[in-house]
């Protein structure tokens, strides 16, 4: 289609198809459809470029290309969520554009083109949010899009957890909630989950004993326990009592701690209730309030809590705009070299309260954060490590304790 058709209304309808054949285009056939349509808006050609799932690399859909997200200028659109334009001595340039569905990091598309003007790169901008849906929309229905992401085998108890998890980061305009989870391929008990309605953030972090299939069982009857109490409208305390008795029943042998919460995203009003896990970390004004939300400890989730016979204790706390909490699981504080310091809660707080006093997006600092817990102990935890960030940002969505 001529440049002269767009202008005088020919992008609405050229959008208007390429919604059309997204549609109806299966998963892998979306770097032929975006070559059909690269020559219409303007520019030579566009690649897909999907994140790993340690978020290290990003390659491309077909398969030729992979660059390092830490060292190249698509890992920097990727970081920074923005745009990024790249001189080449044969081909003109090539714009980096962040694929972001929401909050959560796709990857990147590379759009290859002799030139650019406001017009080119709002088109380009459109194609990316629409790829962006599709991949979100497709990649449930397609092993080839989550082969994409893998650069190892995963064992039998990490698929069955990973099957299980939402996206990691989700959000909008009051909320950010972000989490990574290590060892990425062999995952024993450890989970989270996080969940958005008008009116709340409902987040929870778990941490099953063991590292085995049992472990991931443990982990995935708690989370349906968690999802299936929360949907049919049950409270904290709920929610917490369906998995102390699914797990007494059906694994009376296994437990696991955790956190299960809820955010008021207008009041601001942090509700949670702790069984046997890492109290939570409050930071404000870039420091770390000292046990601000540590409580008196209370058994596990599973037989424990039912020998215990108590009743679990649902705890409160108002923050304020720009708050972010900090949910982990022990395996992160605990991380440690053979013969050497562990990695420790004052070295792990620090740098996410550098980290975001610096700027960085929430979901980059803790991508970082988890990759420097990982160097630290040589690429080889010997316990699941889960962190969870959670950003309130007031009801007017601006942070008031620096950048989020």
């Amino acid at each position: 289609m001529p440049e002269e058709s767009l202008a005088a209304g020919g992008g609405e309808e050229l959008l208007q198809g390429l919604l059309a054949d997204v549609h109806r285009t299966a998963p892998m056939g979306l770097p032929s459809l975006v070559d059909r349509y690269a020559a219409r808006i303007g520019v030579e050609r566009v690649v897909i470029y999907l994140v790993d799932l340690q978020q290290r690399w990003l390659t491309a859909l077909s398969g030729e290309d992979k660059l390092l997200v830490d060292s190249s200028m698509a890992g920097w659109a990727y970081r920074a969520l923005a745009l990024r334009v790249e001189e080449t001595r044969t081909e003109g340039m090539i714009v980096w554009l962040p694929l972001v569905d929401g909050e959560e990091r796709l990857g990147v598309i590379a759009c290859y083109t002799r030139s650019l003007d406001t017009a080119r790169l709002r088109r380009l901008r459109t194609l990316a949010s629409v790829l962006a849906m599709a991949i979100t929309s497709k990649r449930a229905f397609s092993d080839r899009f989550v082969e994409q992401s893998r650069t190892e085998t995963m064992s039998l108890p990490a698929e069955m957890v990973r099957a299980l998890l939402p996206p990691r980061t989700i959000g909008g305009d009051r909320v950010v909630s972000t989490a990574v989870l290590e060892p990425a391929y062999e995952l024993g008990g450890d989970a989270f989950d996080h969940a958005l309605t008008e009116s709340t953030l409902h987040v929870v972090i778990l941490d099953a004993m063991g590292h085995d299939l049992a472990s991931g069982l443990t982990t995935a009857i708690a989370m349906a326990g968690c999802r299936s109490t929360r949907r049919m409208g049950g409270g904290l305390r709920e929610l917490v009592t369906t998995v102390d008795d699914v797990l007494a029943e059906w694994l009376p042998d296994q437990f696991c701690t955790g956190i299960v919460a809820e955010l008021d995203l207008t009041a601001g009003v942090l509700k949670w209730c702790n069984g046997g896990h890492p109290p939570p970390l409050l930071i404000r004004d870039h420091k770390v309030l000292d046990r601000a939300l540590e409580r008196p400890g209370e058994p596990p989730m599973g037989m424990p809590a039912k020998l215990a016979g108590t009743p679990r204790e649902v705890h409160r706390m108002a923050l304020e705009p720009g708050d972010r909490v900090l949910l982990y699981t022990d395996g992160v504080t605990e991380a440690r070299l053979a013969n050497g310091p562990q990695f420790g809660l004052e070295q792990f707080s620090d740098y996410i309260i550098r980290a975001t006093a610096a700027g960085e997006l929430t979901a980059e600092a803790l991508r970082r954060l988890m990759h420097s817990i990982l160097e630290h102990h040589e690429d080889a935890l010997n316990d699941d490590a889960t962190i969870l960030l959670i950003e309130w940002r007031g009801v007017d969505g601006q942070p008031s304790t620096g950048p989020g």
